[in-house]
């Protein structure tokens, strides 16, 4: 063996080892991951010409909430129907997202798939301190109301918004209605600490500004045309 070949073959091993060790490095947190499903399922449906009504609702909205994957009957994860994200509408901007599971016995999905993205557009001042406070619970103390769905409606159609929130739903590719009656709505301290610091909360992060995370920057660039 060469001089030469003997240094690649001993340097090889190295490489590897190297490689293995970094490659963890460049994956997403879980938190992260959630923000970048979050913004690619809004741009989903807001580009969606069965969603063009959705633009008149998000444009009215005090908040948003975003799952970008429900999942119907079986949770996986400590009984969860899917995890998503709140933003609430600033004077200028939308605020960076805190963290939040959508936690029901069951998802009843008008059409028959198993995964569904979800908007809901919070449109009262009550609904949204019922999110942030961690009481949201949908037919319980807040009135959630199917969004309109399909093609050919005006946006001039959206003249009286008198429920708390509104939801609008893909599943598999078409527009559907999810049942969301009893479900509830709830933080994840964990994930808002892990993405924002030591005693991040909802209320620092989406209230009052004072969580901020640069990596929730393209989010909140494809919210701010609405």
């Amino acid at each position: 063996m060469t001089a030469v070949s003997r240094r690649v073959f001993f340097t090889l091993p190295a490489a590897v080892a190297s490689l293995a060790f970094i490659k963890p490095a460049l994956a997403l947190s879980d938190p992260q991951q959630l923000v970048e499903t979050s913004r690619i399922a809004f741009l989903d449906m807001m580009t969606d010409s069965d969603y063009s009504e959705m633009q008149s609702y998000v444009k009215q909205a005090r908040a948003l909430l975003i799952f970008p994957e429900l999942v119907k009957g079986a949770f996986i994860i400590g009984g969860e129907g899917g995890s998503g994200v709140l933003v609430a509408r600033g004077a200028s901007d939308w605020s960076y997202p805190a963290f939040y599971t959508l936690a029901s016995g069951s998802l009843g999905f008008q059409i028959g798939g198993q995964v569904a993205e979800m908007v809901l557009t919070i449109m009262s001042a009550r609904a949204l301190a019922a999110v942030i406070d961690n009481q949201f619970k949908i037919g319980g103390n807040i009135d959630v109301a199917a969004g309109p769905v399909g093609k050919g409606l005006a946006a001039s159609t959206t003249t009286n918004l008198s429920a708390d929130a509104y939801s609008f739903a893909k599943t598999q590719g078409l527009y559907a209605g999810v049942s969301l009656e009893g479900a509830g709505i709830l933080k994840r301290d964990a994930w808002n600490q892990e993405y924002y610091g030591s005693g991040a909360t909802p209320d620092s992060i989406v209230v009052g500004g004072r969580s901020r995370n640069k990596n929730a920057d393209m989010l909140r660039n494809a919210l701010a045309p609405y």
